[in-house]
């Protein structure tokens, strides 16, 4: 594994294993920010929990759990991919930018918006990282490839075998009996 990947997964997991843990501990804190954007999707979604503080709670342990994993390197795409699902909800109800009357709070979540969105840019990029191994799709297609030649060269040896065997059952026909 590279040194980057070494380094940089735990660096780009720590935020989340620290907020998760706080969402875990104080749902509280973040339930009245969380309420617009738990309400709707709660009342799609029939496997969430219907108390804000509930949904709050859970999404702070999946991101403990999957930023654990990201950070130790085990399962890191499915990790960061879980990481990326959470990190959603949490902008859109933590950093509502758009909604401040007051210009200095205004720009500070703008830069909280954005920092969120660079995060979920890496997390991203992590979820695609097969860290140096061919990914499974250019696996399938180079395994198809391969079985096409392979098709080609068994039709082109059996029309070849055939061939003589054609024309020896031609002269043998032409022969009398």
């Amino acid at each position: 594994m590279s040194l980057l990947r070494v380094v940089g997964r735990p660096m780009l997991a720590s935020m989340f294993v620290a907020g998760g843990l706080e969402s875990v501990r104080h749902p509280q804190h973040v339930a009245p920010a969380a309420e617009p954007v738990v309400r709707p999707v709660a009342d799609r979604v029939p496997l969430l929990p219907d108390s804000t503080e509930q949904s709050v709670r859970l999404n702070g342990a999946v991101q403990v759990a999957a930023g654990l994993l990201l950070a130790t390197g085990r399962m890191p795409r499915s990790a960061a991919l879980a990481l990326a699902v959470t990190l959603v909800p949490t902008t859109l109800a933590g950093h509502r930018f758009w909604e401040e009357e007051d210009p200095e709070q205004r720009v500070q979540q703008r830069i909280h918006f954005l920092k969120n969105l660079a995060m979920l840019g890496g997390l991203l990029i992590a979820a695609g990282d097969t860290g140096g191994a061919p990914s499974l799709l250019w696996r399938s297609r180079h395994a198809a490839r391969g079985l096409r030649r392979e098709a080609h060269l068994a039709q082109r040896s059996f029309r070849a075998g055939a061939r003589p065997a054609a024309a020896a059952g031609r002269i043998r026909a032409a022969l009398p009996h």
